[in-house]
């Protein structure tokens, strides 16, 4: 079911939102009812605390403790904290807050009604709410719909979602918002020059394919490439079982930039846009790639295979080279590529590299005012020697263990020479336990940050 908010009644319950400094004020203004049953039950605004006070018909308001700036600063999506505990109803908001941080908090509150339920059903969340006045509704409904897409991606095991799958999840959006799509399979992907992609994903049963969607004629030009590798083994360099586990999530970058060109198409940003996912299985067969294999590209870069599970940056490449002969105005890699990134910034911080600081400031920016946190990580150029390994122009694997979610951002810049801007999102992909608003399972990072930076990244 898509996340909605509720319709407009006159049954609506008042629902309070009141910080630790407020709750007093209130209390008093309140009837000597309602004051008795707010002192019973020890309402003092506490973050996350709920009041429900009864009346003759049921309930006859409510009230939610939104705590003090320092409290709300150890967390986000505090609206969605209460959202989950209050009782079966329609509600409607009464606050104070700025219209930025009322975007953010009924965004949390659909985003808390997400439920993965495809494998066993789920009890929904009870509370409803009627779209604040002063939010821009379609937009928050797009953003958190295209978050929903990205966690039921990335959520889906690989029996479900292998790269079949995700192109036809692809298809669906694309058929959905009128865009045109093309999947190049199997072999054809040699024919067209992508080697890179084929030799990742040739030892899988399930053929690798490169997704190519486009959508919009006018404005800026934006291509959006996405990791989609939908279960990594590690290839011939076998993973260990612990670190198999959760390589369903895998895809993670894909399921990203298809969350994104959902919430653009959505919202109809006046934009020309690609999406680009090279979706594959790195898988063990008699013709997989092999450690020291030597792979040409499409860009012509010759690149020695020293890793079989640092699968993500060859297929990745290839799309970008294919990006970078378009020469738009703004190419982003998303890609769940390095354990280092997980160990530089852990699970919550979506790292991005960039060489364009107006890029990086329009996006902290926007990362700041839509709770998506990010973090800039260095192009270093100094380091590209260590990923030049002499036999071959590039090195998938640098030895030595240093700095490899920056080495493996300048691998991926190599292959991005004649467009002007680019970016790249090392993210993780996956809620390590429930947080408000964040189920444990799959997530989108960085896409509603860079949903928001996006207008004053191309001009729009």
């Amino acid at each position: 079911m898509p996340l909605s908010f509720a319709d407009a009644t006159a049954a609506a319950i008042p629902l309070h939102m009141l910080d630790e400094h407020s709750v007093g004020d209130w209390i008093s203004a309140q009837d000597t009812a309602t004051q008795t049953w707010a002192n019973a039950c020890g309402f003092a605004g506490a973050l996350g605390q709920i009041l429900v006070c009864p009346g003759a018909d049921g309930i006859a308001l409510a009230a939610i403790g939104y705590g003090t700036e320092h409290a709300r600063a150890r967390g986000r999506f505090h609206l969605a904290s209460a959202a989950t505990k209050l009782p079966k109803g329609t509600y409607t908001l009464h606050h104070t807050l700025s219209t930025d941080t009322l975007e953010i908090e009924a965004l949390g509150w659909l985003l808390a009604g997400y439920r993965f339920d495809r494998y066993k059903s789920q009890s929904k969340m009870q509370a409803e709410l009627i779209a604040p006045e002063g939010i821009d509704t379609a937009r928050v409904t797009a953003i958190a719909n295209g978050e929903a897409l990205s966690r039921n991606l990335i959520n889906t095991p690989a029996a479900d979602m292998g790269p079949p799958n995700l192109a036809n999840a692809a298809r669906d959006l694309a058929e959905t918002f009128g865009a045109a799509i093309t999947v190049t399979t199997g072999d054809a992907l040699l024919i067209d020059d992508f080697p890179m992609i084929h030799a990742v994903g040739r030892a899988s049963a399930q053929a690798p394919r490169l997704i190519d969607m486009k959508w919009g004629t006018k404005g800026p030009r934006l291509t959006l490439v996405g990791k989609g590798v939908c279960f990594d083994t590690g290839g011939l360099n076998l993973k260990p079982g612990a670190s198999m586990g959760l390589m369903k999530k895998d895809m993670g970058g894909a399921a990203a930039v298809l969350g994104l060109a959902h919430m653009i198409m959505a919202t109809e940003m006046p934009l020309q846009l690609r999406v680009l996912v090279p979706a594959v299985e790195n898988s063990v067969s008699g013709n997989a790639f092999r450690p020291q294999d030597i792979l040409t590209s499409r860009k012509g870069l010759t690149v020695e295979v020293n890793n079989t599970d640092a699968e993500g940056r060859l297929v990745l490449a290839d799309a970008l080279a294919l990006a970078d002969e378009e020469q738009p105005d703004l190419i982003i890699s998303m890609a769940t590529l390095t354990g280092a990134a997980r160990v530089a910034v852990g699970p919550d911080i979506a790292p991005y590299f960039t060489d364009d600081p107006g890029l990086a400031t329009a996006l902290e920016a926007a990362s700041h005012a839509s709770a998506d946190p990010v973090w800039r990580m260095p192009f270093h150029t100094p380091y590209e020697a260590m990923i030049e390994p002499g036999i071959a122009d590039l090195d998938n694997a640098p030895k030595g263990g240093f700095a490899g979610c920056i080495t493996a951002a300048l691998f991926l810049r190599r292959f991005v020479t004649e467009t002007q801007q680019y970016m790249h999102f090392d993210i993780y992909g996956w809620q390590p336990s429930d947080a408000p608003a964040r189920p444990k399972g799959g997530i989108g990072q960085g896409t509603r940050a860079l949903f928001a930076a996006l207008p004053a990244a191309l001009g729009l």
